[in-house]
């Protein structure tokens, strides 16, 4: 990822860090000591004990695995990690305010489209030497990297694709994916046709994870972002947004719903497909009364518009980035150990179905012989690429305008084409601040 001018300032000031918090930023450096065992905010960052900030210890499946890694490590180090945690929807906006307030210390989990907008405040060590020991991907290490510096050890690495459910299209009649947007209509149709309060496809229709709308407009051909043009706004996003609303209309998707939504409908066997990071059959699966669902959980490639189009998917996964001071050297050993070593990362990988993000790990029998995993990279991860506006400190705005965009077009407020011209244009007016 690459910056596009953004200062630090900006980045802070977006996050509604004002002159107060960059001020005191700077004081906070100027008071601190010199000397070995410190940092500029004063921090002794020869400290066992530190913090690990991550939105997964919010999350009732996740929470029991970190919680397993945390304890093992204070035992053998005999040191204290206090763990911290936002809902994954708010944790941006807590993460950076309490970074730029230098209440926020240690390890903290990033997802890999913030890692720029963090980068940017100034507050992250640089563990360019400290990956080389980890053995990763190079697609790993490309996604904890900014500016050309490693300010993240990646923990997971993978994309966000489409999850189908192969007992209802059995139901259905429905004897092979769908490969092109015709025939995933079609699928859908005789989906509905099943009844029972069936959603065909759980897509994201709330404005928080309605960012799910870029690959389906990178389907219809919208580059989204090229040579600094947004083109949000041409005929392929306006043909996107108008066949989402088409799908919503038809009950083909339904209103109201987020990634949380999607994984309970789906868990509850009344959705076919929904979007999803391949941690989706892990979660899902884990929620879910039927514990056969698991079996059926399939990854499918993106339907096309055309035969012979790429398949879209976005890039996905999760970084473990140190905050520059208190708890620095052990957090940073933590991390390490958390994202590389072999038998953690195997087991981790077994309660959450999340690849490792090292060669080795990757090489483990449990997890190479896992199928679900296998196909996913081969089928949706193959094609994945990260969205053009994570260069911006500005993308989780970008984001939500968009989203409000595409929201109003489906209750009916607006038209495609007037929705899609207002998004581009608040679009290019957040990347040039």
């Amino acid at each position: 990822m690459t910056t596009s001018g953004i200062s630090r300032r900006g980045a802070l000031r977006m996050f509604g860090i004002g002159a107060l918090g960059v001020a005191g930023a700077g004081a906070l450096g100027a008071c601190a000591p010199s000397g070995a065992g410190t940092s500029s905010n004063g921090g002794d960052t020869k400290s066992k004990n530190f913090d690990f900030t991550s939105w997964s210890l919010n999350e009732e499946a996740a929470k029991p695995s970190i919680e397993k890694i945390i304890a093992a490590w204070e035992k053998d180090k005999g040191s204290k990690v206090r763990a911290v945690s936002y809902p994954y929807n708010e944790y941006l906006s807590q993460l950076t305010l309490k970074l730029g307030g230098g209440g926020t210390t240690g390890a903290v989990h990033l997802d890999i489209a913030w890692l720029a907008a963090v980068a940017q405040m100034g507050k992250l060590a640089d563990l360019s030497s400290v990956a080389l020991k980890g053995g990763y991907t190079n697609v790993a290490l490309d996604s904890g990297m900014y500016d050309g510096k490693q300010y993240g050890l990646p923990w997971n690495t993978g994309s966000i694709g489409v999850i189908a459910n192969s007992k209802l299209l059995e139901k259905a009649g429905i004897k092979k994916h769908p490969t092109t947007i015709e025939e995933f209509e079609d699928s859908l149709r005789e989906l509905k046709g099943l009844g029972g309060g069936v959603v065909p496809y759980a897509a994201a229709t709330k404005v928080a994870q309605l960012k799910d709308i870029f690959p389906w407009m990178q389907t219809f051909g919208c580059t989204l972002l090229e040579d600094s043009k947004v083109t949000i706004g041409d005929d392929a996003s306006i043909d996107a947004v108008t066949w989402y609303k088409k799908l919503h209309d038809e009950k083909l998707i339904a209103a109201d719903v987020d990634r949380f939504d999607a994984r309970a409908l789906f868990g509850q066997g009344k959705a076919a497909f929904y979007d999803d990071a391949i941690i989706g059959k892990g979660v899902t699966a884990a929620q879910s009364k039927d514990k056969t669902l698991a079996d059926a959980m399939q990854p499918m490639k993106r339907p096309v518009l055309r035969s012979g189009d790429t398949p879209q998917a976005l890039l996905w996964g999760g970084v473990i980035a140190i905050v520059k001071g208190k708890g620095q050297d052990a957090a940073t050993e933590f991390a390490l150990h958390t994202t590389s070593d072999r038998a953690t990362t195997t087991e981790y990988f077994a309660s959450r179905a999340l690849p490792p993000s090292t060669t080795a790990g990757l090489a483990d029998p449990k997890v190479a012989q896992d199928t679900f995993t296998t196909e996913w990279t081969e089928k949706i991860t193959d094609t994945a690429t990260g969205s053009p506006f994570w260069q911006f400190a500005q993308n989780a705005q970008i984001e939500e305008a968009v989203a409000k965009q595409v929201q109003a077009v489906l209750v009916g407020k607006s038209k495609p084409k007037d929705a899609m011209k207002k998004a581009a244009e608040e679009v290019t007016d957040l990347i040039r601040r």
